[in-house]
């Protein structure tokens, strides 16, 4: 599978575990959605981080644990996924789940957004999910 998967951090210590592993699962998932990998970067950061581009980009001014810039083209599935890790950690505590269950949501959410799903509705955030946790089924039989 060709395509660049890399992993950043923005003002904070932050060591993905997995790295390997977790390249080859989106990989697979952009694949099952017929689409090629292109670059895609990941860039860990603080809450302070992503409000700042939340607020330059976006016009939000509330905290999010993820934002998203697509620069697909075509089939080939590129861009650049920005994750608050302090965010991660306390939603992962209010939906009970673990860091890392979290985290891979969140990753994979990222992904999915890329492949052109949405999330604004009530009716697309319950596709969102349903897709999640299909996804997080995959990464869970390529860890077995």
């Amino acid at each position: 599978m060709k395509g660049t998967i890399s992993f950043f951090n923005e003002g904070i210590t932050f060591n993905l575990p997995k790295k390997t592993q977790t390249k080859f699962w989106i990989k697979e998932v952009i694949n099952d959605d017929n689409k090629t990998c292109g670059l895609i970067n990941y860039i860990f950061c603080s809450d302070s981080f992503l409000l700042e581009l939340n607020k330059t980009y976006l016009n939000h001014t509330t905290l999010t644990d993820i934002i998203t810039f697509d620069n697909s083209g075509a089939n080939i599935i590129s861009g650049e996924i920005y994750i608050s890790i302090e965010r991660v950690k306390e939603n992962a505590l209010l939906y009970s789940q673990s860091f890392t269950d979290e985290l891979n949501r969140v990753m994979i959410h990222g992904i999915l957004h890329l492949l052109g799903n949405m999330d604004k509705s009530p009716h697309d955030k319950s596709k969102m999910h349903k897709k999640e946790d299909d996804c997080l089924a995959l990464l869970d039989s390529i860890k077995a």
